[in-house]
């Protein structure tokens, strides 16, 4: 236990400062951004100081744990605590949060509500990835959906409104198997409820009832990282969204979907991990074949970088089923690698926009000259993205292969076969990844839709881009920095597994 709630103080932060923003003027739009800016930016630095001070990485129990009884009826207590596993997702969560608030800046319809459901966004995602309790993991699950609903509706594209019911009824779909496993979790052997997770993982289950209950939890989080078939969704959010909205989609929302596969199915369900964990690799592999197909034939800028994301996620699905310390390693640090990637690139695309007011890459063309900066830096995450070595997803993938590899639970065939698709995948990676650069900036097509004559990167966006690029290399250069947080905890989750 905590002698102070710092991890209570974190969760409920956000959102409780955000319940002051209706009492600003109206005409108020700058000390509404500044406020929820430094709202932000104190809970990122919040959390920093909490995680430097208070966090030893190589106790792989949970820290922090705070315990409150909340509704006694139904044995719910507000239990939260962190360990290797939450941290990284917790700071990735300030990080992004922080310069997607930044990145907002421009908004100027109803900024009082968007501001509103950007902290609320934040409340939440700390509260899930610091939950201990398996009900207030599905509240703060559930939590997230509204505010992204709205973002879509209100802020989002021609096309918003398909957008956010198709994004509320394939979540909010999922999310009502994570329900269910976690009552039937709960109530299995006993007359008490039980929803602690560490006394969860301490149960067991006859084989047939952990295969369902793996199968209903991983339906929830395959729609959420997301998983083929359940994937088509995200580029129709991320087609409509704000980029501010994206960034939070692509840095943090679909890590929840990586997090509750290794939280809940792989931790509280071993036995049926084990027996899944081949599908999970195959099905990891075709996604990333697939998405990196299907992402070359889009038009269309943001949808072509939100299938990149799709193929992407596939690295940590082999990752997770390879079940071992590099592989587990490595789809961890994917999800933060990709977290960061895939925020900069959907606000580069952003920016872009803005200035040609096209998203379709055929209308481009030529734009290197007008937009130098933009141009240097979407190539430079464009570069990150394609595992180039050096970088953050190179590292990531390269665990991933070698997890793969070295993996004892596989026969040499599988992993050879594998390792081949994962090889083609990243063949296809840079395919269209040069492509979309080169119908952007490359060529002679002065677009018409360039009617200034300075257009290029502002000092506001060029700081969140250096912000961005920086943890990338950073990572690329010394990996240890960020793999050191969760190493024993990873090592401690494998621990139940014998092969």
């Amino acid at each position: 236990m905590s002698n102070f709630p710092w991890l209570t103080i974190l969760v409920l932060l956000p959102v409780s400062a955000g319940l002051v923003i209706p009492l600003f003027p109206i005409k108020g739009n700058n000390i509404i951004r500044w406020y929820t800016l430094g709202v932000c930016l104190v809970e990122f630095l919040l959390i920093t100081y909490v995680f430097c001070y208070h966090f030893k990485s190589d106790n792989p129990l949970i820290q922090l744990k705070e315990d409150y009884s909340w509704i006694n009826f139904l044995d719910f207590h507000w239990r939260v605590g962190i360990d290797g596993l939450s941290i990284g997702l917790i700071l990735l969560t300030g990080f992004i949060t922080t310069l997607a608030t930044s990145a907002a800046w421009p908004i100027t319809r109803n900024p009082r509500l968007f501001y509103f459901l950007m902290l609320a966004m934040y409340s939440g995602q700390v509260g899930l990835f610091a939950s201990q309790d398996i009900l207030l993991f599905f509240f703060m699950w559930e939590l997230e959906l509204i505010p992204v609903y709205l973002l879509l509706c209100i802020w989002g594209g021609k096309r918003r409104l398909y957008a956010a019911i198709k994004f509320i009824l394939y979540t909010a779909g999922g999310s009502i198997f994570i329900l269910m496993g976690a009552l039937s979790m709960g109530f299995y052997g006993t007359n008490q409820l039980t929803l602690d997770l560490q006394d969860l993982s301490n149960k067991s289950y006859p084989i047939e009832l952990e295969i369902i209950l793996y199968l209903g939890s991983f339906i929830a989080y395959a729609v959420k990282l997301p998983i083929f078939p359940l994937h088509t969704w995200l580029p129709d959010t991320h087609g409509e969204a704000h980029y501010s909205t994206c960034m939070l989609l692509a840095g943090i929302l679909l890590k929840m979907g990586g997090y509750g596969i290794i939280r809940i199915n792989m931790e509280l369900l071993p036995h049926a991990h084990s027996i899944f964990a081949p599908w999970i690799i195959i099905v990891g592999a075709i996604q990333i074949v697939y998405a990196a197909l299907i992402s070359f034939s889009q038009r269309n800028l943001k949808r072509r970088i939100a299938y990149s994301s799709i193929s992407h996620m596939g690295f940590v699905l082999i990752g997770i089923g390879s079940m071992t310390d590099l592989g587990l390693n490595g789809a961890i640090l994917q999800m933060i690698s990709h977290g960061l990637i895939g925020a900069a690139l959907f606000f580069l695309a952003g920016i872009s926009y803005d200035r040609t007011r096209t998203l379709f890459l055929e209308q481009m063309g030529g734009t290197a000259i007008y937009m130098p900066k933009i141009f240097t830096m979407f190539s430079s995450f464009s570069m990150a993205s394609l595992a180039l070595p050096g970088m953050s997803g190179f590292l990531a993938e390269f665990l991933i292969f070698l997890g793969i590899i070295i993996s004892h639970k596989y026969s040499f065939s599988f992993k050879i076969l594998i390792t081949m698709i994962e090889a083609i995948g990243i063949i296809l990676t840079p395919i269209y990844l040069l492509s979309m650069l080169r119908q952007m900036f490359y060529g002679y097509k002065f677009s018409k839709f360039f009617i200034f004559s300075d257009i290029d990167a502002g000092p506001r966006e060029i700081f969140i881009l250096i912000c961005l690029i920086f943890p990338v290399i950073g990572i690329g250069i010394y990996p240890n920095s960020v793999l050191s947080l969760w190493n024993s905890k990873v090592n401690f989750l494998l621990s139940k597994f014998i092969f």
